[in-house]
């Protein structure tokens, strides 16, 4: 049965929550649903991430009129997103991230469509102001369901807004990765005969690329046939640039910005790592595993621990900002190619465990479901 979708992000640069949006309008259009991306960002901004030909992608601001982050542009853009549902009618209404979920919630009310709205991260890990949150304990439980990405989130849901209607649905893996722009060919930053560690995520205090530097540059006087990289860009870059320098790692660790065809640094990397402070459901470290990485993770509130299986396929590291033992978990595996190759031939598991297939079920599961009162 083809259905008609809505599906309304606030960007689709370069961050977790625009990859697992390409992932769903693409892999619905594929199979025959009519599907919309609108973009509600106060600026138009770009797409990085490949989106199908069957995939209409419109920018709220451009069909506004009015960018800006006034009262008065804020008013025409959330006109236009209700006359933009009422005109497209659609089977489901579905919204990324706190902000675009109260818009989508207020926007749909007495339009009688089934609106599902998702949180992308931890919610106790990361504040929206005292406004915002107020907003979202009163509409949230007036969306058909709040999807949320692990049962720690279930559970914060039905503690702090306990009439919402929560589900659980983790971001899908998609393998293999379609590549785009930009191409940074690994050979231009790696030699062949180097062993690559990666660490794929927005340059920003939340990833705790900090805490990597330093474990890295305890371990690279022992580990002399390591390099390390770190994919991706944000506000932290010119202070782990000057960390690097302090620490004398200028050859042993690049940081040559975002990369569309990560697929292949996944591909050619020896050792995924992760020292994120929070996440939600961190793509970057399931697409690694599925590439057949095997990963070194802080075991933070949510995520980690949904796609590591310690021991098995990676290792989780306790507690969080402990740089001694990020250091030896990480030591541990880059000391050992026999185990650090049972793990990745085990992580590829990932691909099965988070299938598109599996994860469109659920989704699936929602856009088929009964009303609850």
């Amino acid at each position: 049965m083809s259905r008609k979708i809505l599906l309304l992000v606030s960007s689709m640069n370069s961050g977790g929550a625009e990859r697992v949006a390409a992932n769903l309008v693409n892999a619905w259009s594929a199979r025959g649903d009519s599907v919309a991306l609108l973009i509600t960002f106060s600026g138009r901004g770009e797409c990085f991430y490949p989106l199908s030909d069957n995939v209409q992608v419109n920018f709220l601001a451009d069909l506004a009129g009015r960018t800006g982050r006034n009262p008065s542009a804020y008013w025409a853009r959330f006109r236009t997103l209700r006359n933009v549902i009422r005109a497209s009618q659609p089977d489901a209404v579905v919204s990324l991230l706190s902000n675009v979920n109260i818009g989508a919630i207020l926007a749909c009310r007495s339009l009688g469509y089934r609106v599902i709205v998702s949180e992308r991260i931890h919610p106790p890990m990361i504040s929206i102001g005292r406004l915002w949150a107020l907003l979202r304990r009163f509409t949230y439980p007036l969306a058909f369901r709040v999807v949320m990405l692990s049962m720690e989130g279930l559970h914060w849901l039905e503690t702090h807004i306990p009439r919402a209607k929560g589900v659980v649905i983790p971001n899908p893996v998609l393998f293999p990765l379609p590549s785009g722009a930009p191409v940074l060919p690994i050979e231009r930053f790696i030699l062949p005969e180097r062993r690559l560690l990666l660490a794929v995520g927005r340059l920003d205090v939340q990833k705790g690329f900090a805490d990597l530097l330093e474990a890295f540059g305890a371990l690279a006087p022992r580990q002399l046939s390591w390099d390390l990289v770190i994919l991706g860009e944000g506000p932290e870059r010119p202070r782990l640039v000057q960390q690097v320098a302090v620490l004398g790692l200028q050859q042993r660790v690049l940081l040559p910005g975002r990369a569309g065809n990560i697929g292949d640094w996944y591909d050619r990397a020896d050792l995924y790592v992760m020292s994120s402070r929070f996440e939600g459901f961190p793509n970057t470290l399931a697409e690694a595993m599925a590439y057949g990485c095997a990963a070194v993770s802080y075991d933070c509130d949510t995520g980690p621990r949904d796609i590591i299986r310690h021991e098995q396929d990676g290792l989780l590291v306790t507690p969080v900002g402990d740089v001694l033992a990020l250091t030896r978990a990480m030591e541990q595996l880059m000391s050992d190619d026999a185990e650090r190759k049972r793990m990745a031939t085990r992580a590829i598991e990932v691909r099965e465990r988070y299938s598109m297939s599996r994860i469109l079920e659920l989704w699936d599961s929602l856009f088929d479901a009964e009303a609850v009162d």
